[in-house]
């Protein structure tokens, strides 16, 4: 049937509203993915292009090269030297057993280092390099690569590593650097991603550690492409990290070099000072140990030697044990009375070998007495009882005071590790730490270095330059960085009467230089570089009333590790002192181990080498002349990269 014009017509509109209807909506569908398609292009261009980019390219990071460490004089102490390992991919090698069999025929294979590289590559990624050998030649660096179509997955590689090239001379006074441990991160709230690099190197002790932010520098980093599991395509670019800093050391490697050679085998410290600039110019400790062992892990048995020498080769004595000073200790309480007007240079005290205090004998050293004994003589035989009478005058408030003023008792700053700060004992100490009233008897014991004093060789040398010269010189290690001069320390005045400094410093040139001092066998007789000194013995134990009775009085008879310490301290020349040299031999048996040491020490800072024989006493020069010649023989000759010590 057919359908009125009016439907039609009335059908025709009501189609064309909805059509209308229906393109509107698909038309602002279309405008909105538009919308969208322009704001994700476009607004968000960057975003995208970095989410992508984050899964196709990798950030990887450089390792720096390390801040090299010279001497006063530009001799390399830490350096870089180049290392060449070996490394194996385990998805590209294949059959590893093979490769590795392949490989142990061009180059010989440390069998633990083989077992150690298997170990890591069966828990890392397949596609991540592992180290098979380490430090090897060129030579065979060269091999591998030559011989690398027939060896999958094998590559050949360079670094850079550290190197100690005077060894022994100066480990406790750079230390050494070695890899990152689980320790070492621990130390980080948020360890720096450089350390996560495998094998990196950083400082574990010296100045290695004490400038580690300094000598290590600022990471490189390069873009590498990777696949979807993470393995490199190519690299896209690079930039080169930056070095770590230049330092130089205030000391003088020479005359390190000679003082090791001159100490040997005892167990021993030299340190010495230059009192301009307070700079540390030999800083020895006795016997020493080869850092490079330690650059890439030491070894067991080479730890355990270590470790069970009674010697001690590992400790730096130099900064790190602390003596009780024996007679050393003498100028500073006497510094301390005539400062406080309780005595005169040219009062005497008697003195019969020993002195009554609180019903308690205390000994002088010379059982049969001194006699009577001014301040010049009491230093220069260094009599116990004049120092007894004096302690019991002066007190030890003002002592400790006045040892504190001439630097012991005080941490000084250096980098090295476990700088100790000893011991300058007083009544509020002694209340706090043993939960006892201070007594007299405690204060006779202190006054010539024994009872609860304690001292480094350091902070001895640091006395020593102090009285020399009036200033409150402090220990310098490092001159320069990338150039740029540390301040000097040479210090400012005490603020000490100068008389007083006078009568000590002649009481200290009487102890070498003359007939009836403590130290004139070890005199130097050359009239420009004369010696200024203080002999010094520290009880170690008392010998027991058993040891007595079988004869054992001397020192010599006692087990070594029961003998006393000796000391010396001096200063020269002792007209216008340039340095001053603090010396300690542990159970040396007395003052007369330590004496020669600092002597020849002392002579050889000053004339910059061997000095002339006749600088020494004629009855002494045959022997001189015969030690020159085999130190001559024994000192250490600077070592090649991957030379070391058994």
């Amino acid at each position: 049937m057919r359908r009125p014009p009016k439907d039609t017509l009335e059908s025709a509109r009501k189609i064309s509203r909805r059509g209308l209807v229906v393109a509107g909506l698909q038309a602002g569908f279309v405008g909105l993915l538009g919308w969208r398609m322009r704001h994700m292009q476009v607004d968000q261009a960057d975003q995208f292009r970095f989410l992508a980019e984050e899964n196709r390219i990798n950030i990887r990071l450089i390792p720096p090269a390390r801040g090299e460490i010279f001497d006063r004089n530009g001799v390399a102490v830490a350096a870089n030297a180049p290392a060449y390992r070996i490394t194996m991919v385990r998805e590209d090698a294949g059959d590893i057993d093979a490769v590795l069999d392949s490989l142990g025929q061009l180059v010989d294979l440390d069998p633990e280092e083989v077992e150690r590289a298997r170990a890591e590559m069966k828990r890392s990624a397949p596609f991540l390099p592992v180290t098979v050998a380490d430090r090897v030649s060129w030579q065979d660096i060269s091999r591998v690569a030559v011989n690398g179509p027939a060896l999958p997955g094998v590559t050949p590689e360079v670094g850079l590593s550290r190197h100690y090239p005077l060894r022994h001379d100066l480990a406790h006074v750079v230390g050494y650097v070695g890899p990152v441990s689980e320790r070492d991160l621990a130390h980080y709230a948020d360890p720096p991603p450089l350390l996560r690099i495998p094998r990196f190197q950083i400082g574990k002790v010296g100045v290695e550690t004490k400038l580690e932010e300094v000598l290590r520098g600022k990471a490189g980093a390069k873009r590498v492409e990777v696949n979807a599991v993470g393995r490199v395509m190519r690299e896209l670019d690079r930039r080169e990290g930056t070095s770590g800093a230049t330092v130089q050391l205030t000391i003088d490697s020479q005359l390190q070099n000679y003082t090791a050679a001159r100490l040997g085998e005892e167990s021993a410290s030299v340190v010495v000072l230059d009192l301009e600039h307070g700079d540390v110019l030999a800083a020895c400790s006795s016997p020493s140990y080869d850092p490079n062992k330690f650059v890439r892990g030491i070894s067991v048995a080479d730890y355990s030697v270590l470790r069970e020498n009674d010697h001690r080769p590992l400790a730096s004595k130099i900064v790190q044990d602390a003596y009780p000073p024996g007679s050393t200790f003498k100028m500073a309480a006497a510094l301390a009375a005539m400062e406080a007007g309780l005595i005169t240079p040219t009062e005497t005290v008697w003195c019969p070998g020993y002195l009554e205090v609180s019903g308690r004998r205390f000994h002088c050293w010379k059982r049969a007495g001194h006699g009577h004994m001014n301040l010049e003589k009491s230093l220069r035989e260094s009599c116990d009882v004049y120092y007894y009478d004096l302690a019991i005058k002066v007190g030890i408030e003002k002592i400790a005071e006045m040892a504190r003023r001439l630097g012991l008792g005080e941490v000084h700053d250096l980098p090295m590790s476990a700088v100790t700060k000893g011991l300058v004992p007083d009544k509020n100490w002694k209340f706090v730490n043993r939960g006892a009233d201070w007594v007299v008897g405690d204060t006779v014991n202190a006054v010539i270095g024994q009872g609860f004093v304690l001292t480094s060789p350091l902070q001895l040398a640091v006395m020593t330059a102090r009285l020399a010269t009036g200033r409150s010189v402090a220990p310098r290690l490092i001159k320069r960085i990338d150039g740029v001069e540390e301040p000097s320390r040479g210090g400012e005045s005490l603020g000490i009467n100068e008389n007083h400094l006078r009568q000590i410093r002649k009481a200290m040139f009487e102890v070498s230089n003359n007939r009836r001092g403590t130290a004139y066998r070890y005199r130097s007789v050359a009239e420009d570089v004369r010696i200024a000194g203080k002999t010094g013995t520290s009880q170690v134990r008392n010998i027991t009333a058993a040891e007595r009775a079988r004869g054992v009085t001397r020192n010599e008879d006692l087990p070594w590790e029961r003998r006393d310490h000796g000391l010396f301290v001096n200063f020269a020349p002792a007209e216008a002192p340039r340095i001053a040299v603090a010396t300690v031999v542990e159970h040396g048996g007395g003052s007369g181990a330590a004496a020669p040491i600092g002597r020849d020490v002392t002579l050889q800072a000053l004339y910059g080498g061997d000095p002339p024989l006749d600088a020494y006493p004629s009855a002494d020069r045959g022997r001189i002349k015969t030690q020159q010649e085999r130190l001559a023989r024994e000192r250490r000759t600077p070592a090649a990269p991957g030379q070391e010590e058994a």
